[in-house]
């Protein structure tokens, strides 16, 4: 049963005095046990009600945020939540909900059944819903009331998160508030001049007094490569030699391969701190538990996944940015290593240092320029068909 677990993960939360993160075990099993009850029965009636949406709405000032909890045949399987403009007039949760309700399954299968926190304003919109065979209803006790209690719980914790996108990653991380976060990357061209970047950003922005750089082992291996840099980093927190204060959390840029390669490092090092990876391409964070969905699919393997990282969430936006200023920042310094860098092309007749500096930019490494035929290599700026057939014959 899936309460077993999270009682499990629970227990080991609190011995570690990992508090905040007992805590989210603590709801994610009083969800569980609320959708089946003590005795273990589901909290759908036998029969018809087999999917049941629970909605919760609060509004704060010009913030709104609507929670959701889905069951799929008494299995709590998903829960989401959405952040939305505050409606205007008096009764606003109300009208939340009704304007809610008509957007989210315009384009969804409606479910047996939906419990709400309030009764919405629209009778339209209650008519909708009743024609179509949905069960509506705003329990005020019991198992069902519970359920309800829970969403607004989870609502709560939603409002003013696009404010304050550095709490809502903590929350959504299960972490306390990342204040400062360090962000990694290593830039290479096929193992030459490889380096690696340290960007930091406190409160949300970017700190560019604290950025770092380090050049590392010449190799075309990314994973090696980013082990180092964050062992650079972890030595010299742990020895004392980093004059800056150690990060609430590490970014690292790639996946579950950059991760578990820097996660070595912090266990070799001893250096405690969280970590996570956000992957390029589909833009997944990849944490030490696995990746954290973006997506509203509900997963039944893992009923109890972390917060989900909307495309728009704000807290996503902000790892996006460190990722992408740590590819910056590394990127910048691996041209400024690799045009510093003696290479055969010094030695080629009519390659000077501006056109050797527009030869590698172009094609990345001497070995690429090697495999560029004498046509690709007139294309570059300054290098003419004499001067390419000399760079052909010489490398």
């Amino acid at each position: 049963m899936l309460a077993d677990p999270l009682n499990r993960e629970m227990e080991s939360a609190a011995q570690e005095e990992a508090f905040e993160r007992a805590a989210n075990a603590r709801d994610r099993l009083e969800a569980v046990e609320a959708f089946h009850g003590e005795g273990g029965e589901a909290v759908s009636a036998p029969g018809s009600r087999r999917e049941v949406d629970v909605l919760a709405a609060v509004v704060e000032g010009g913030d709104a945020t609507v929670a959701r909890l889905h069951a799929d045949a008494g299995q709590l399987v998903d829960r989401s939540r959405h952040r939305l403009d505050a409606p205007d007039g008096e009764d606003r949760v109300a009208s939340l909900l009704s304007a809610f309700l008509t957007q989210y399954y315009a384009e969804r299968d409606l479910p047996d059944a939906i419990l709400l926190s309030e009764r919405p304003d629209d009778a339209d919109v209650l008519d909708w819903l009743a024609n179509a065979g949905v069960e509506v209803s705003v329990p005020g006790a019991g198992r069902e009331g519970k359920l309800v209690e829970l969403a607004l719980k989870n609502a709560r914790s939603g409002v003013g998160a696009a404010d304050d996108p550095v709490g809502a990653l903590g929350q959504a991380l299960d972490i306390p508030r990342p204040e400062r976060i360090e962000g990694f990357d290593v830039s290479h061209a096929q193992g030459k001049a490889v380096v690696g970047s340290d960007v930091c950003f406190v409160g949300g922005s970017a700190e560019k007094a604290d950025y770092r750089r380090k050049k590392l082992t010449d190799r075309n291996d990314d994973y090696a490569n980013m082990r180092d840099l964050v062992r650079w980093r972890a030595e010299r927190a742990v020895e004392g030699r980093d004059d800056r204060p150690d990060p609430d959390l590490l970014l690292i840029d790639g996946g579950e391969g950059q991760l578990a390669a820097a996660q070595d490092a912090l266990a070799e090092t001893g250096w405690e701190v969280p970590c996570i990876a956000l992957a390029k391409a589909e833009e997944l964070v990849v944490t030490p538990d696995g990746v954290a969905e973006r997506s509203s699919a509900a997963s039944q393997a893992s009923p109890d996944n972390v917060e989900r990282f909307d495309d728009d969430a704000a807290h996503l936006h902000l790892l996006q940015r460190v990722r992408d200023e740590a590819h910056r920042f590394a990127v910048q310094y691996h041209q400024s290593v690799r045009d510093e860098v003696s290479t055969a092309l010094d030695e080629v007749e009519g390659v000077g240092p501006e056109t050797r500096k527009r030869l590698l930019r172009r094609f990345g490494s001497v070995d690429a320029v090697r495999e560029a035929g004498e046509a690709a290599l007139q294309d570059v700026d300054g290098v003419g068909p004499t001067t390419a057939e000399r760079i052909a014959r010489r490398l």
